[in-house]
């Protein structure tokens, strides 16, 4: 920061990366959202009952239609996943995405003249942020597999420093060279900042990889802290 003002007079603001949460749900809810509206003319009309449940870790979204007797018209089913397909870019608790949520349309009703597309598609939405609500939303977090490689002398350091980041020790491999290597999986959270405390820890000569490995629930605890951190930057904006 200090050479690029220095040499090209660019001031640069720094901030940690923010964490990539996702939102998920814990158990099954039935909802339903009715879209009325009459003003004059034509009026909207769109209502939807959806069930909306957990699916396994990674399996991303799913949306079925199970209607009966034609409650949603054929039609109409496209606008209905549309508004949940939308619904789930922002979640109830902290507005993360939603992710790993299977979604059914069981039933609904219709108008002959006032439904539409666009009435389904926000009558789904709506649904579908209820069905969130109701269905126990929890945080997930990403959890990464950091693999570093540090001075012998240095590993029982770097070690004791992983599990005060809530890190989970996976390995340790000397390389009969002076260094040793060391695999664990950390919370992305805790290692926002890692190169800086490493390069301290190891006297510049440590190094490490670090991927992407899973979601996992955040600990409760701190999942009220981030809720409670995206509420006061929601009002501050």
């Amino acid at each position: 920061m200090e050479k690029m003002n220095r040499k090209f007079a660019v001031d640069v603001d720094l901030a940690v990366p923010k964490v990539a949460y996702k939102e998920t749900v814990r158990s099954t809810a039935r909802v339903e959202h009715k879209h009325k509206k009459q003003s004059g003319g034509h009026g909207q009309y769109g209502h939807v009952w959806l069930e909306i449940g957990p699916m396994p870790r990674g399996a991303g979204f799913e949306f079925q239609a199970k209607v009966v007797g034609g409650s949603v018209p054929r039609e109409y089913i496209p606008a209905v996943e549309k508004g949940v397909s939308k619904a789930m870019d922002e979640g109830v608790l902290a507005g993360f995405p939603v992710v790993d949520v299977k979604t059914t349309l069981v039933g609904g009703s219709t108008h002959p003249v006032d439904s539409s597309g666009i009435c389904y598609e926000i009558a789904a939405s709506h649904a579908f942020q209820k069905g969130i609500r109701a269905a126990d939303p929890i945080l997930l977090e990403p959890i990464m597999t950091l693999t570093v490689t540090v001075p012998d002398d240095a590993a029982g350091d770097v070690m004791g420093g992983m599990n005060g980041r809530r890190g989970r020790i996976q390995g340790m491999v000397p390389q009969g060279d002076g260094t040793t290597v060391i695999e664990a999986e950390v919370p992305q959270a805790e290692v926002l900042q890692y190169a800086t405390d490493l390069r301290s820890q190891t006297h510049g000569q440590g190094t490490f990889t670090m991927t992407e490995a899973r979601l996992e629930p955040v600990p409760d605890h701190l999942a009220g802290r981030i809720v409670e951190a995206h509420e006061k930057e929601a009002v501050a904006v």
